[in-house]
């Protein structure tokens, strides 16, 4: 193997900037796509490795793993990541033993030589253009939280609960599923339960967040310091945070912050969320913390018997791609495996005021993504194949979809302006536009153990 130092490799890597896979690719290696043809091109043709599979870092000497990794340009113009950033495979037997400086992750990615490239919808994979390289390493900040995310996947598997792994559980470094079928399922040390085959991995909304600060100079506010993720973890930093004003009504805590609130009630609670996390502008999709680990903003309004107003709305459905993509692959599977969600929760007292009961950063855990939602999933994809029954009730058009009695936790139900805003089934049918919703009560479940709720 060839020997570099860092100005070297980052010296080579601007030789092909703005080059399309094929002008790089010396050994006529792009005229066959395969799977990783990308970083074995630059592999060979920029840097001279011959390619083989490697358990120590690429740049061995330097401690450096070379990855590639795809962008897409939005509508509006900004760039995202088009997926996660896959490392390496999870041994669980070997990752029960290890520390986090000697685990897997660690020895092999504490540095990585990150190569972006711009994937364009239809294009042959050799015409896919190098936009930029970068050296990723980890801010101290960065790597407080990775740091407490490798120990929740490593307490999983010493718990024997390998099988349980969900890249909801943490915030930027997931372990996320590998090539999942029946024979990639693994053994784990602690339990006779085979665990599904997993990677690490930095997650999709981490890899976004890096490439609009590298390419984009994309500045976000960061509401945690290293001073405090050497204490506490990000989530009892969150706690600290929001636990002074439980008790008080939403005119108080307006009072308390010297607030003059606007008169919608999501409006309000934004205003006094960014308040309260001394963020600018009442933008919290600009807090980096929840921009890298995919934090979902959620106020929830619960009734005297602590029961949420309404269900819980998510994405309108595209039918076609539900029909067409596999469970793992699902826009509701992707919504549920990866994103943790910030509930800020009031409910109503005797006077009808709204008063701060607390906060809680859930996910789904991986039991109920593949019980009840594979089951709703499923159901729907069945119908779909079938051809989803309509007719006309009093109250309008009626379908078959999953209801809000289907399985306790989600349901299907139309998000729409009228009746008439339509969408067009696979079998040509015409439906109001749908949306899949947690169930009222399966919310009030989940927030149920915060103290203040009654």
């Amino acid at each position: 193997m060839n020997e570099y130092n860092r100005d070297d490799i980052l010296s080579m890597a601007e030789t092909v900037y703005g080059k399309s896979v094929k002008d790089i690719d010396k050994k006529h290696r792009s005229e066959k796509e395969t799977k990783g043809m990308i970083g074995h091109i630059i592999e060979e043709s920029v840097y001279g490795f011959d390619i083989n599979s490697r358990s120590e870092a690429d740049f061995k000497e330097l401690g450096i793993e070379l990855k590639t990794t795809p962008l897409k340009r939005n509508k509006n113009g900004s760039i995202s990541a088009k997926e996660r950033l896959v490392l390496n495979i999870i041994n669980y037997m070997k990752e029960a033993h290890v520390t986090f400086e000697t685990s897997s992750f660690w020895t092999k990615n504490q540095e990585i030589l990150l190569y972006f490239y711009l994937w364009e919808k239809g294009a042959p994979i050799q015409n896919f253009k190098v936009l930029k390289a970068v050296l990723l390493t980890y801010s101290e900040e960065d790597l407080s939280i990775i740091r407490n995310d490798w120990e929740i996947i490593h307490h999983k598997i010493l718990s024997g609960k390998a099988h349980e792994l969900s890249e909801g559980d943490t915030m930027y470094l997931g372990a996320c599923t590998k090539g999942v079928n029946a024979k990639s399922m693994r053994q784990q040390p602690f339990s006779p339960i085979l665990a599904k085959q997993r990677a690490y991995s930095l997650k999709q909304s981490y890899m976004t967040t890096i490439a609009r600060q590298h390419l984009d100079s994309e500045e976000l506010e960061r509401i945690t310091d290293k001073r405090e993720l050497r204490e506490k973890s990000f989530e009892e930093i969150l706690h600290a945070r929001f636990n002074p004003y439980i008790g008080m009504s939403v005119e108080e805590i307006s009072q308390n912050l010297g607030l003059e609130l606007n008169s919608a009630f999501k409006s309000k609670v934004q205003q006094l969320t960014s308040k309260i996390l001394d963020i600018r502008g009442n933008k919290l999709d600009s807090i980096e913390e929840f921009s890298k680990a995919n934090i979902v903003f959620k106020t929830i309004r619960l009734n005297k018997k602590g029961v949420p107003k309404e269900s819980m709305s998510f994405k309108q459905i595209d039918f076609k791609e539900w029909l067409e993509l596999p469970f793992e692959e699902s826009e509701i599977y992707n919504t549920f495996e990866t994103t943790k969600f910030l509930f800020v929760v009031f409910q109503f007292d005797d006077e009808e005021n709204l008063i701060f009961k607390g906060i809680k950063l859930w996910n789904m855990p991986e039991e109920t993504i593949q019980g009840e939602i594979y089951g709703l999933w499923k159901d729907v994809r069945d119908k779909l194949e079938k051809g989803v029954k309509l007719e006309k009730s009093s109250r309008g058009i009626k379908n078959n979809l999953p209801d809000s009695s289907f399985n306790g936790v989600a349901h299907i139900r139309p998000k729409a302006r009228n009746a008439e805003d339509k969408v067009q089934l696979p079998d040509g049918q015409m439906i109001t536009k749908q949306t899949y919703w947690l169930n009222s009560s399966y919310v009030a479940k989940i927030v149920s153990d915060i103290d203040g709720v009654e």
